[in-house]
């Protein structure tokens, strides 16, 4: 073996130094997404996929693709609070359209939404 100080360095050698330089491109291009959009942009983001997915389990599952859970939480929340989504049974969420119509969807969301 030879040390870093005298050349090849074998921990960036293993496999497992390549999975880490993996898995932390994956959570910086994440946490990337997540500074461009606004917290308007978010809770438009999440009316859309609540049209496309209207299962919550399957709606949040779909989402920690492209938000942390903490922000699912938050903006579903907010959009039932402002009745603007509405809970039906346990399971189900609908956009409340007689009540506020769906935003207009920016270009930016709409890349976002074909993803997941």
């Amino acid at each position: 073996m030879t040390s870093p100080l005298h050349g090849e360095d074998p921990v960036f050698k293993s496999p497992r130094a390549h999975l880490i330089t993996i898995i932390f491109f994956s959570l910086s291009q994440r946490c990337i997404i997540l500074t461009e959009l606004s917290m308007n942009e978010k809770m438009v983001f999440i009316q859309y996929a609540i049209q496309k997915y209207e299962n919550e389990e399957e709606l949040v599952k779909k989402l920690q693709n492209v938000l942390s859970e903490k922000d699912i939480q938050r903006s579903i929340d907010t959009l039932i609070g402002t009745q603007r989504v509405r809970r039906i049974g346990p399971e189900v969420l609908q956009n409340n359209e007689s009540h506020t119509e769906l935003p207009d969807l920016p270009e930016n969301i709409k890349e976002l939404l074909e993803k997941i």
